[in-house]
């Protein structure tokens, strides 16, 4: 028997070895060619993939696929070869031609010259020589037929194994069906995809029409493809519409539905859809949910049709790492290894909302930095193509004090004494445990109580960076969420979404804002917070080594919080309180913020000492004053105000005057009536 097999490495896995005397992928090519002389033949090879011929005889698919993943293990150190080596094996009807001819040639064009940037360069001033390419994936074999293009296309996809495992399987069975005369049948098949916005769905419409169209399955053009979201039910008893477009597919959200499928109204609308499958190729699309949600969703559509099921899971960080290199290599431009950490960063900023829309934001951040780096470029006497870690900053917000340690972070806060020391002894706690062999390591979950801009977010994003110097996280990244974020708007969306956020978020603290948002009380059965802080529960404990989940919000409502679960305190054992700051600290915090940003006037200081120390009891005992971001927003205010004045007198470097300072202070959020001065004396903050 002929075979086909398809060997695939994770793209993310090759970049790390692209300084490798031999790219891994000719490596194996050679190895093979060594080992089975002519016994196989090369059909097809990219920088990731290559696939060879073989009649079983002497050898099977099987022992070559062993051999294969036995000499990446000796070859690369590798403890378990199956997780950089996928295969794919395939039964060939009939000889193909080998053509094999200019593989290195081609290679040598993908992948450019072996004289690649220096990683440790000076990435402000990066070698003049750095030339980057587009990268288009090489045509090896020209006698590969369309449907071989197609399935190369779709392998390519990152992510989404059910639907190239579904797209395998058609591709083998189409033949058979056309040849039976039972094509129809297939043409009778719906699907239903699980998947979240911004993971691809339009691409994998577009291709799964290319594979059925090259296969000649059915007659459905990727250019005749609708994506259409049913509202949510007015009266269970009508029917929905649902236009099905003749000779492409026809893609349906039904989310809003999913839980009224087994109303007559929606039974109605699918015995429509039924009578028109013959022209048309239907898709069901719901979130990305749990399986079990997914199954009866398939049941109730399974009352009227044949239903196939596929789940897209959410991006990982390497994926969606690997889609951006795609995307920079595009326009001839690549990244250093130094940069991603900020590419990361900015992600992390993007999801912090509860608004991230997976590809299509990785896309945005991309344009944005290109655009950036060709200015760059234009300012530059020698323009390069190279991505470093201050060019990916420009895009990234959060990257502060980078050249700091995270004690160094930590001593430089202002006003903080009581939390230093509380953090300080968490630290010491966990130094211990790690070095006494007697001592099991403590649960290191912690939960911040206090009010707003007590420096909870700040803290807890240094406590990160200290805990990776110290070896405890690998990773030591910061995510920050608040609590609705983990909720999904549909019944099994929440535990997934959940393990999601956690799994981006291993080697690192997740941060949780406003967490008392996921405990509505015993009473509401309905909310989803519950289930999602069950799930936060169960990773809390499966990879307690492995992340740090930080809860913050108020004293009291995180007092009720713990009530939501039985087994969320003990898990959750530092507690560190946030005090509100005095009005000497908002002073200081407010000094340590105009020294670091502008030049100002002396009298600008005693104006601004009299501003915070005059803010009454009334104002700064609320439960809503919000300490240290209240001062923020007010240096802004103030800054603005003199970068506007400058703007005007035509003055090119900012000065911060008294003036400026008044004129924020007069603006009505920064007004507050002063009760035991003359009435006739506004300053500060209105109530």
């Amino acid at each position: 028997m002929k075979k086909r097999v398809t060997v695939t490495l994770p793209g993310l896995w090759i970049l790390e070895h692209k300084e490798d005397e031999v790219r891994p992928i000719l490596f194996l090519k050679s190895t093979l060619e060594n080992k089975y002389s002519e016994k196989i033949a090369i059909q097809g090879i990219t920088h990731k993939t290559i696939s060879f011929d073989l009649t079983e005889g002497d050898f099977t698919a099987a022992d070559v696929i062993k051999f294969i993943c036995d000499t990446f293990k000796e070859k690369y150190t590798l403890e378990d070869a199956s997780k950089v080596v996928s295969t794919a094996v395939e039964d060939l009807e009939e000889e193909e031609d080998d053509d094999d001819d200019g593989i290195e040639d081609l290679f040598a064009k993908f992948f450019g010259d072996d004289d690649d940037e220096d990683e440790e360069a000076d990435e402000d001033n990066p070698p003049a020589d750095v030339k980057g390419e587009t990268v288009k994936e090489p045509v090896v074999d020209t006698k590969e037929s369309k449907v071989d293009a197609v399935m190369k296309k779709i392998n390519g996809l990152i992510g989404g194994d059910e639907f190239k495992a579904l797209a395998k399987e058609i591709r083998l069975v189409a033949p058979q069906l056309i040849k039976s005369g039972s094509a129809e049948v297939f043409a009778h098949q719906a699907y239903l995809i699980s998947i979240n916005s911004g993971s691809g769905l339009s691409t994998y419409l577009s291709v799964f029409a290319e594979l059925l169209q090259e296969l000649g399955i059915m007659k459905v053009s990727p250019k005749n493809i609708s994506e259409d979201k049913l509202k949510a039910p007015d009266d269970k008893k009508s029917a929905p519409s649902i236009y099905v477009r003749r000779g492409g597919i026809t893609c349906v959200d039904i989310s809003e539905w999913m839980n009224d499928l087994n109303t007559p109204g929606f039974k109605e609308a699918l015995l429509d859809v039924q009578k028109e499958m013959d022209s048309s190729l239907v898709v069901f699309r719901i979130p990305f949910v749990e399986k079990e949600i997914l199954a009866k969703v398939q049941t109730s559509l399974n009352d009227l049709l044949f239903v196939r099921t596929i789940s897209i899971p959410p991006f990982t960080a390497d994926e969606l790492q690997e889609y951006a290199c795609t995307e920079l290599a595009k326009y001839g431009l690549k990244a250093t290894k130094t940069a991603w950490p900020a590419f990361h960063a900015r992600i992390r900023e993007e999801k912090s909302d509860g608004r991230f829309y997976g590809l299509n934001t990785v896309k945005k951040v991309i344009r944005e930095l290109i655009y950036k780096k060709q200015l760059s470029n234009a300012k530059r006497e020698k323009p390069d193509n190279l991505i470093g870690k201050r060019d990916m900053a420009k895009v990234c917000t959060s990257i502060i004090y980078e050249e700091l340690s995270g004690m160094e972070m930590l001593d430089n806060l202002v006003a903080a004494d009581s939390i230093k020391n509380r953090i300080n002894e968490i630290l010491a706690q966990i130094e211990f445990a790690r070095s006494s062999g007697d001592v099991e390591m403590p649960c290191i979950h912690m939960r911040f109580v206090g009010n707003p801009g007590t420096g909870k977010t700040t803290v807890a994003r240094i406590l990160g960076k200290i805990l990776k110097d110290r070896g405890v996280l690998r990773v030591g990244a910061f995510h920050e969420h608040r609590g609705r974020d983990f909720c999904g708007r549909y019944i099994g969306e929440t535990a997934p979404k959940t393990a999601a956020i956690c799994r981006d978020a291993y080697g690192s603290v997740l941060f949780i804002d406003e967490a008392y948002s996921l405990y509505k009380g015993a009473e509401d059965k309905k909310d989803y917070g519950r289930e999602a802080l069950d799930t936060l529960i169960t990773e809390m404990e499966n990879h307690r080594s492995d992340i740090v989940i930080i809860m913050a919000g108020y004293t009291d409502e995180m007092e009720h919080l713990m009530e939501g679960n039985t087994g969320l305190a003990s898990r959750m054992p530092y507690l560190v309180e946030f005090p509100n700051f005095t009005r000497e600290d908002l002073y200081k915090i407010f000094v340590s913020m105009l020294g670091k940003k502008f030049a100002y006037d002396e009298e600008v200081l005693p104006l601004a000492k009299d501003y915070f120390l005059g803010i009454p009891d009334s104002v700064i005992n609320t439960k809503t004053f919000s300490n240290a971001r209240f001062v923020r927003n007010l240096f802004e205010r103030t800054w603005s105000k003199a970068a506007l004045r400058c703007q005007l007198e035509k003055v090119s470097n900012v000065r911060i005057t008294k003036a400026d300072f008044e004129s924020a202070t007069s603006d009505k959020e920064f007004t507050y009536t002063m009760q035991d001065k003359p009435a006739n004396r506004k300053i500060g903050f209105l109530v």
